[in-house]
């Protein structure tokens, strides 16, 4: 069963804080906001049981993205 993933865990920052700094950089927020639609799809495909291929590339870009944010953070 797909479980939404836990961007704020992986960060170690409470939403709280995340969302402070969100509000003060235009391009945090942006990756944010990406990673939330990355994440989507990927919830998607895991829930269609779609191709393996395609799912392991939406982990492998919501995982650049998580990557983008940490640096910002």
């Amino acid at each position: 069963m797909p479980v939404k993933h836990d961007l704020y865990q992986d960060l170690g920052l409470s939403k709280e804080v995340v969302d402070g700094r969100r509000a003060e950089n235009p391009h945090l927020n942006a990756l944010l906001d990406k990673y939330k639609t990355v994440d989507e799809l990927v919830l998607s495909a895991e829930k269609a049981a779609g191709s393996d291929d395609e799912l392991k590339k939406l982990k492998e870009k919501r995982l650049l993205v998580k990557d983008e944010i940490a640096k910002l953070l």
